[in-house]
C-alpha cells in the first residue's frame, strides 16, 4: 500500500513516464512489503520494460548511494516514505554507432538513510 505521497528528487523524464513510474511503484507497494525491496525493484523494472523496451534498471532501498549513466529522459529518483527508488535506463557506451544512444548523461543520487 502507498503509506505516503510520492516525492520526486530527480527526473529528466517526460510527465507521462514519472507517472507511470509513480503508479507502479504504488501497484507494488500494493503486491509488496516494504521489508521486499528486490521485489519491488523487479516488478517495476519488468512493467517498465514491457512498457518502454529493454534495458531499465531499478534499485529500491532506505539506504544506497549510486552514480549511474543514464540514456538521457529515462531517469527518475522518489521516495515514498523511507523508501528510495531510482529508475533509468541504461546508456550505451560512449563512441557507439548509434547517435540516440550517445545521448547520454550521469547522474548522482545521494546516499538515501531513512
Amino acid at each position: 500500500m502507498l503509506e505516503g505521497k510520492a516525492v520526486i528528487g530527480e527526473t529528466d523524464m517526460l510527465e507521462t513516464m514519472q507517472q507511470d513510474a509513480l503508479d507502479l511503484a504504488a501497484k507494488a507497494l500494493d503486491f509488496f512489503d516494504v521489508t521486499e525491496p528486490t521485489e519491488i525493484a523487479r516488478f517495476i523494472k519488468k512493467e517498465f520494460d514491457k512498457a518502454y523496451g529493454t534495458g531499465w534498471q531499478c534499485i529500491v532501498g532506505t539506504d544506497f548511494g549510486s552514480f549511474v549513466t543514464h540514456c538521457y529522459g529515462n531517469f527518475i529518483y522518489f521516495r515514498v516514505g523511507s523508501l528510495a527508488i531510482l529508475l533509468f535506463r541504461g546508456s550505451a557506451a560512449p563512441g557507439s554507432d548509434d547517435d540516440e544512444a550517445n545521448q547520454f548523461a550521469k547522474l548522482a543520487v545521494e546516499t538515501v538513510q531513512a
